[in-house]
């Protein structure tokens, strides 16, 4: 494990490995096959939030199944995702999803989760202002207040479409939701503007922890939240204003043929020796 880049001059040659990665990767062009090329079909902002939290709710497994389940949702909610949750009563899309299983979801947990979204509409008006209704400056307890919100509304105590902090997950699809909703560049589309970019935190996954441990970004032995925040940490020292800025072009190594893990290591250890 490298050392943590610990001096200025260290944090700088770190930086410079990761912005020439985002330079070259974080492109629209290397996002298939990922759950977040649906949201590019959504011009409006209210339909994008509702189809970012099922394309990232979903997101566990293997991605073409994914693709698959997502796909198949979308359909049943048609061109304006949004209005159809407001406006369309539970037992007409209950009835079109009888029978969906995407791993530990069946179609009972996932219209549950569908109305809970139309209910947040009804009351909130977006999904942005009832995350804004929780935040007080600490995403974790944003989430959470999100999270608790929405299982009250779908008449549930938890539901691991919405793992909540507070049980030590990283809550890595929600992270990723918050990513694309906050974030706007070639890759993620953003559309709200309540959340800065330095207030995100990680979404936590295996790939991305393996990766950081092996940098020297974590101390940690497991991918839990205090995982991601440690991760968050490390990231927001070199880059203080967009601690997920890498996210996207980092989690490309391992996917792309032409990403090698040791190519990173190999450059990562020539910006530590030059720090």
């Amino acid at each position: 494990m490298e050392r943590p880049l610990e001096s200025a001059a260290a944090r700088a040659a770190g930086a410079a490995v990761f912005e020439g990665i985002y330079s070259r990767y974080n492109k629209r062009e290397y996002v298939s096959p990922d759950p977040l090329q649906f949201l590019y079909d959504y011009e409006s902002a209210a339909d994008r939030e509702v189809v970012g939290l099922i394309a990232s709710a979903l997101a566990y497994g293997r991605v073409a199944q994914i693709l698959k389940s997502v796909g198949r949702v979308l359909e049943v909610l048609g061109d304006h995702p949004a209005d159809f949750l407001k406006n369309t009563e539970r037992g007409e899309y209950e009835r079109k999803l009888a029978g969906f299983v995407h791993r530990f979801t069946d179609s009972a947990s996932l219209c549950s989760f569908l109305y809970a979204a139309g209910e947040a509409l009804r009351s909130y008006g977006s999904l942005e202002r009832l995350f804004m209704s929780g935040w007080r400056g600490d995403i974790c307890e944003a989430i959470e207040n999100f999270v608790s919100v929405m299982n009250r509304f779908a008449g549930c105590g938890s539901s691991f479409l919405l793992p909540c902090p507070s049980k030590g997950s990283a809550c890595k699809r929600m992270a990723l939701y918050l990513r694309w909703m906050v974030r706007h560049d070639d890759v993620d589309p953003g559309g709200w503007s309540g959340i800065r970019h330095a207030d995100l935190i990680v979404p936590l996954d295996t790939h991305l922890f393996n990766i950081s441990c092996t940098l020297g970004l974590c101390s940690l032995k497991s991918a839990s939240g205090r995982a991601a925040a440690e991760i968050t940490k490390s990231f927001r020292d070199i880059c203080a204003d967009d601690p997920v800025k890498y996210d996207f072009s980092l989690t490309r190594y391992g996917i792309r043929d032409d990403m090698t893990l040791e190519e990173l290591f190999a450059k990562w250890h020539c910006a530590a020796k030059r720090g």
